[in-house]
């Protein structure tokens, strides 16, 4: 007989198995609730989109376009009896579909398809789910990866509305007691004629006088999009780029005013941060007001979260005039970097495992585990009887606070023994008393 294959998880993507996945529920319940605070709701969208919505989105010259989306055709099943004019129509409906490699574009076309314009505004959505990108996995990079996220749409582009968005990514790291955490902002303009594309070309005819000191990727960037080699992390290429014309000497007054008035927003609400004029961002959309956090332990793919101002993007998509700001977090590198200072997983204990001998005990230990997880206790019933010893060293392999000892004098005399692993030390206790007692002592 042949020996059956090996299956293992594709490179660049991994399971997630406790006690890991007990940290990630634990940072997403804290973004659920620290969000809802704020007056967030939860969208979820579709895995795969339509590719054109992510290239109109993000831009077609991008690398997320143009090199690492997973991409594939999407045909309908023939659907009449005809089955050879059911294929020859449904050919003409064929489509490409991308899975999503990020969801602000999913979260704006939910927007506009959904009618969400008519509802008060600003409406504000939270989001958190698995992204995809073809690229080279490394430290915290997977082709599979999560995003933590939300998006403000509608309303004023208000200063306030940046920095309440930047305040709250903010309150989350503090309540997950992320440390080392720096928050970096910038403004990029818009694109009025003398504001960034002004700039743009300021910095490309900079960037052509130095084009053959430049790496293949820099030198590409200068036609497709120049504020990108500002964000270059090549070492040989940063004494030029600290030579170029920055953006903030080159904003229009209305961008100066909007910028201004976002640092003394953050001020106000004891946000500290740090002005950077390389920050811009990869994706094509943003305009003014850019934001990233970098936390430590992650080497020099160091940021946890980049967001920023994109009130042109419902617009490009179909849908009315419409402001818009938010962030992606990235969650892989946010677990990384919980983990990196002490903030990990830990083995998932139980709260009580009962340990009963004798079949009349079995009954009782039944309805005690039904009620003990009734109240909220998590319990571990063993579904065959153990020596009482063997019962113990199990109890202490999984974690367990207390063993619940039932046996045919504790039922007989309505009295449960409860013994306390830490110490050793044992309390009897009626049933009702039992309960009392663990819900006083829980935590």
């Amino acid at each position: 007989m042949a020996k059956p294959p090996k299956f293992q998880a594709i490179r660049g993507t991994r399971d997630l198995i406790p006690p890991e996945t007990a940290l990630w529920n634990h940072v997403e319940e804290t973004a659920r609730s620290v969000f809802a605070t704020f007056g967030f709701g939860e969208i979820r969208t579709p895995i795969f989109e339509a590719t054109d919505l992510f290239a109109r989105a993000v831009g077609g010259e991008t690398d997320i376009v143009s090199k690492e989306m997973y991409t594939f055709s999407d045909q309908p099943e023939p659907s009449t009896k005809d089955s050879a004019l059911a294929i020859s129509h449904s050919s003409l409906e064929t489509s490409l579909v991308s899975l999503r490699p990020e969801a602000t574009a999913s979260v704006c076309r939910a927007y506009i398809e959904h009618g969400m314009q008519q509802l008060p505004q600003p409406v504000k959505l939270y989001y958190m789910g698995p992204m995809f990108r073809r690229e080279r996995p490394q430290k915290g990079r997977y082709r599979q990866f999560y995003q933590i996220g939300a998006e403000v749409l509608g309303g004023a582009d208000a200063p306030a509305i940046d920095a309440e968005v930047i305040e709250m990514v903010m309150t989350f790291f503090d309540r997950l007691e992320l440390t080392g955490i720096e928050l970096d902002i910038n403004s990029i303009g818009h694109n009025a004629p003398n504001c960034r594309p002004a700039y743009v070309q300021t910095l490309k005819a900079a960037l052509e006088k130095v084009k053959d000191q430049l790496g293949a990727d820099s030198q590409r960037r200068i036609e497709t999009n120049p504020l990108r080699v500002l964000d270059s992390k090549l070492e040989r290429e940063q004494p030029l780029i600290a030579t170029l014309p920055r953006i903030a000497d080159h904003l229009c007054d209305d961008c100066k005013v909007h910028y201004a008035a976002v640092k003394r927003q953050l001020e106000v609400r004891g946000v500290f941060f740090k002005e950077n004029w390389r920050l811009v961002r990869g994706l094509d959309y943003y305009m003014r007001t850019t934001f990233e956090i970098t936390a430590q332990g992650l080497g020099s793919q160091n940021a946890v979260c980049g967001g920023g101002r994109y009130d042109g993007l419902v617009e490009l998509l179909g849908g009315p005039p419409t402001k818009g700001i938010g962030f992606a977090i990235g969650e892989d590198r946010l677990i990384l970097s919980l983990r990196e200072i002490g903030k990990g997983a830990t083995p998932q204990g139980r709260d009580v495992y009962i340990a009963w001998m004798g079949q009349h005990a079995y009954a009782a230990a039944v309805r005690a585990a039904k009620d003990l997880r009734r109240a909220g206790f998590s319990v571990e019933l063993p579904t065959a009887e153990l020596k009482f010893g063997k019962a113990l060293e199990r109890a202490d392999k999984l974690g367990s606070r207390y063993a619940l000892i039932l046996g045919d004098n504790e039922v007989s005399e309505g009295l449960w023994t409860l013994k306390t692993l830490a110490d050793g030390t044992q309390q009897k206790f009626t049933e009702p008393e039992l309960l009392a007692f663990l819900r006083a002592t829980k935590g």
